[in-house]
C-alpha cells in the first residue's frame, strides 16, 4: 500500500473521535494590539483598556474573533503530526464558523480537535474535517467552534 493509502485507513479509523487537545495559550494586551496593528483593526473594544471596563460589560478589553480564529493553527502543531510521505499540510478553508464567547484579555484558550472526515481528493491529497473548538478556560460556553478542512499533501510515489 501507498503512503496516502495508509493514511486515509488510519484516519478514517478515528473518525468521530477526539484527535487531541492543544497546550494553553494566553492571549494577552500586547498580543490583541499586535493583532490590531496588524489587521489595522484598532477598535476600541480592543485596544482601549479604559473604555472597554467603562462601556462595556466585558470588564476589560476582549480579543478579535480573528485572532482567536488565527491561532487554530498554532494548536493544530500540538494534536496533529505529519503522517509517512506527508510533504505539507495546507488550510482547504471553513464549512462553518461560529464565534459563541468573546476572549477576555489576559484569558487562556486551547484548541481540541474531533476529526469528521475524511477524503482522498487525488492522489497526492487527504482532506481532513476537524471539528475545532477553541475553549476558554474556567468558561464553559467555548470562544469558538468551527468546521475546519485542511489538505494533506504527500509526494508523489
Amino acid at each position: 500500500m501507498s503512503d496516502i493509502t495508509d493514511a486515509k485507513a488510519r484516519w478514517e479509523a478515528r473518525i468521530g473521535s477526539s484527535v487531541g487537545t492543544s497546550r494553553w495559550i494566553t492571549i494577552d494586551q500586547s498580543m490583541i494590539d499586535q493583532f490590531a496593528q496588524t489587521t489595522v483593526d484598532t477598535q476600541w473594544i480592543h485596544v482601549d483598556a479604559e473604555r472597554a471596563k467603562a462601556d462595556t460589560p466585558f470588564g476589560g478589553t476582549i480579543a478579535h474573533g480573528f485572532l482567536t480564529l488565527s491561532l487554530a493553527s498554532r494548536f493544530a502543531y500540538d494534536c496533529f503530526e505529519m503522517e509517512p510521505g506527508q510533504s505539507m499540510g495546507v488550510n482547504y478553508g471553513f464549512n462553518r464558523l461560529r464565534f459563541l464567547s468573546p476572549v477576555r484579555s489576559g484569558s487562556r484558550v486551547r484548541g481540541h480537535f474531533e476529526l469528521v472526515a475524511v477524503t482522498q481528493r487525488d492522489a497526492q491529497s487527504l482532506l481532513r474535517e476537524v471539528k475545532l473548538t477553541v475553549e476558554i478556560e474556567d468558561q464553559d460556553t467555548p470562544a469558538l467552534v468551527a468546521e475546519w478542512l485542511t489538505m494533506a499533501v504527500f509526494a508523489p510515489t
